[in-house]
């Protein structure tokens, strides 16, 4: 059977459920393209606020139920259809995963190597958010950095863990009690996988609501959605006891996540920026 590809934009915060969408489809394999990757050939990159998420079908009419199933989901899904050529797709995806270096951090996949001198972590990209190669990983990366380096033994807090990058990567930088929480039980599972694949032991990766997450942290990240930051702020901040470190936060949302927080007695330390994607630090009064 011939394969097509379905190539769809959508608004960037959207594209990890209308992942999850087309594998529930279907699809033999899939990708999600930010404005930092470069684009395929023939193929236009996404416009601010955008990613393009591509999936493969055994055929078209299976990639166009897939397309009207996203758009009951995402109305502002658009979508074109392309006959596929032969590819082996199990492996195929393996050319998009980047390996990520920030400052002497290193995140990459098994099959790269990382550069001597640095601090070294491999990820599993499977199905759950968090290859390090993304501009809001790659930002908290930063902060986890700065922050363990200033604090050694600190308790940290990876809210929405995924692949476990931020949490793993802290207790390699030395944090004391770590805890990854993500309500997502694939994510779970495949944090501690990460764990065991890089010999770190010490992490505490659950499913469990943030609030049955006991004691207080010297520094939560929290690396989600910019709404799930606005209705979670209270109890974040509830959490921290000296630094919050909040990404997922696109430009245009800056001013809502930072006002919910400021509303719940967090005051604003500063931040930064990669692309569209913004990082806001917080620190308790």
């Amino acid at each position: 059977m011939t394969a097509v590809s379905l190539t769809l934009d959508v608004p960037e915060p959207e594209a990890e459920r209308v992942e999850a969408l087309l594998w529930d489809a279907g699809a033999t394999g899939l990708e999600i393209r930010d404005r930092e990757a470069p684009p395929m050939p023939g193929v236009r990159g996404p416009a601010p606020g955008e990613a393009i998420v591509v999936a493969w079908f055994e055929g078209r009419e299976p990639a166009e139920a897939a397309l009207a199933e996203v758009r009951e989901w995402v109305p502002a899904a658009r979508g074109a259809f392309e006959v596929a050529p032969e590819t082996d797709w199990s492996t195929a995806w393996r050319s998009r995963i980047r390996s990520t270096r920030v400052g002497r951090l290193w995140v990459g996949p098994p099959w790269e190597t990382a550069p001597e001198g640095t601090v070294a972590l491999t990820i599993e990209p499977k199905m759950a958010f968090g290859t390090g190669d993304h501009p809001t990983t790659a930002l908290c990366l930063a902060a986890v950095e700065a922050f363990c380096a200033a604090h050694p033994g600190a308790s940290v807090l990876d809210v929405g863990t995924g692949t476990g990058v931020l949490g793993l990567m802290a207790r390699k930088l030395g944090a004391g009690r770590v805890v990854g929480v993500d309500n997502d039980p694939i994510s779970v599972t495949l944090a501690r996988e990460n764990a065991a694949l890089n010999g770190i032991a010490g992490v505490e990766v659950t499913d469990a609501s943030l609030d049955r997450v006991e004691g207080r942290f010297d520094l939560v990240v929290a690396n989600i959605l910019a709404n799930t930051l606005v209705e979670f702020a209270p109890e974040l901040v509830r959490h921290t006891r000296d630094r919050l470190v909040l990404a997922g936060v696109l430009v245009h949302q800056e001013d809502e996540v930072r006002e919910a927080f400021e509303r719940a007695s967090a005051v604003f330390a500063g931040g930064d920026r990669s692309g569209d994607w913004v990082r806001l630090d917080f620190r308790r009064p």
